[in-house]
């Protein structure tokens, strides 16, 4: 029996946890646009799909904000007294 298209996005949302920045946004893009073009499938329950497509987007806002306050903008907008002006 083969996973719906839902269960396969969500595995892929955790999969994204343990993975680096780069190759994490790529899983989570795709698996988002996967969700994306569900839509209207009469099949899919709708509510669920939304849902799962919220949750991909924001888990990729947190990925690549993590990515920048770890590449430093992090501290430019936080500075401790060390770095103030």
């Amino acid at each position: 029996m083969t996973d719906s298209p839902l269960a396969t996005a969500e595995r892929a949302l955790d999969r994204a946890a343990d993975l680096e920045t780069e190759d994490a946004v790529a899983v989570l893009q795709a698996a988002r646009d996967d969700v994306r073009a569900l839509e209207g499938e009469p099949d899919v329950d709708t509510d669920r799909r939304q849902e799962l497509e919220t949750r991909l987007d924001q888990r990729l806002r947190e990925v690549t904000e993590r990515d920048a306050y770890d590449s430093g903008l992090g501290a430019a907008m936080n500075p401790t007294e060390d770095d103030a002006p």
